[in-house]
């Protein structure tokens, strides 16, 4: 789901072995289930993966697109196109902030491109933008 998460304008096209092999997405999948690790898998009625949303907590050494400080975790989110809209990318983010939260994070951080429809999704849940980059903004959902 890392390559839907990539992929998320409509028609974008990065091969598959271009996302999983690039520095900047295989930070969020490589090792996985290391300490501060966490996600949940969205199926549809024939037990076919249709959405993914998971989180890793980085060090400061090492931070991802939406770092944020020691100990947040950062939430990685991607559902196949024909799913978005339908309330899949929501079920997950939910799921996951409770997660977090049961797991004693105060806070849940993302990285997100202008122009990523998804926006609206996150400011519903909550997340908020506390900085802004070239092209992105990092977003924060305060837990407790």
């Amino acid at each position: 789901m890392v390559v839907e998460a990539a992929n998320w304008r409509q028609g974008g096209i990065r091969p598959r072995h271009e996302v999983l092999s690039g520095a900047e997405h295989l930070r969020y999948i490589a090792g996985w289930m290391r300490p501060g690790d966490a996600g949940f898998v969205a199926h549809d009625a024939q037990g076919e993966p249709i959405g993914a949303a998971w989180y890793r907590t980085f060090p400061r050494t090492d931070p991802g697109f939406g770092y944020v400080g020691t100990g947040v975790p950062e939430l990685i989110i991607g559902v196949r196109p024909i799913w978005r809209a339908h309330g899949v990318g929501r079920m997950l983010l939910q799921h996951l902030a409770d997660r977090a939260r049961a797991d004693g994070a105060g806070r849940l951080s993302l990285s997100v491109e202008r122009g990523n429809h998804a926006v609206t999704l996150y400011r519903s849940e909550g997340f908020a933008v506390t900085q802004s980059g070239i092209g992105r903004d990092t977003m924060v959902k305060r837990l407790r």
